[in-house]
């Protein structure tokens, strides 16, 4: 059984079809086509290879790798000054963070917004020296 649909699916693949191409107006053929299966497929897969080499290719020989990210392409250079650009963003996010919650606490100190401080004198009871 096995065997038998294995010839099946051969021949299939095998089999001629004809694809025309015809001019709508005058229905006068343009373009005739003998293809099978098999022919399609391996057109297809060629097809599909050569795009993919075509595409690695390019991006391997030619400067584009160095603007893929993922990639891991670069000079030592680059990489290090990116580094240094990265801390430094870093540093003035937290300088203009730290600049806007000064410019807040200085805000509710001009408007009277300040919570009173509690100024009373507290009696706490001293400590007698234990050396006497």
């Amino acid at each position: 059984m096995a065997n038998l649909d294995a010839t099946n699916r051969l021949k299939r693949l095998r089999n001629n079809y004809r694809l025309v191409v015809m001019n709508e107006d005058s229905y006068e053929e343009v373009v005739r086509f003998k293809l099978s299966r098999l022919s399609v497929y391996i057109a297809m897969s060629s097809l599909f290879i050569i795009m993919v080499a075509l595409t690695a290719s390019l991006i391997i020989f030619t400067p584009l790798k160095y603007y893929l990210p993922g990639v891991g392409y670069g000079n030592v250079k680059q990489i290090k000054e990116y580094k240094k650009l990265k801390l430094r963003t870093d540093s003035m996010e937290q300088a203009l963070q730290q600049q806007q919650q000064y410019f807040q606490d200085l805000e509710k100190v001009l408007k009277g917004n300040v919570a009173k401080l509690d100024t009373n004198k507290l009696n706490t009871p001293r400590l007698e020296n234990i050396d006497d």
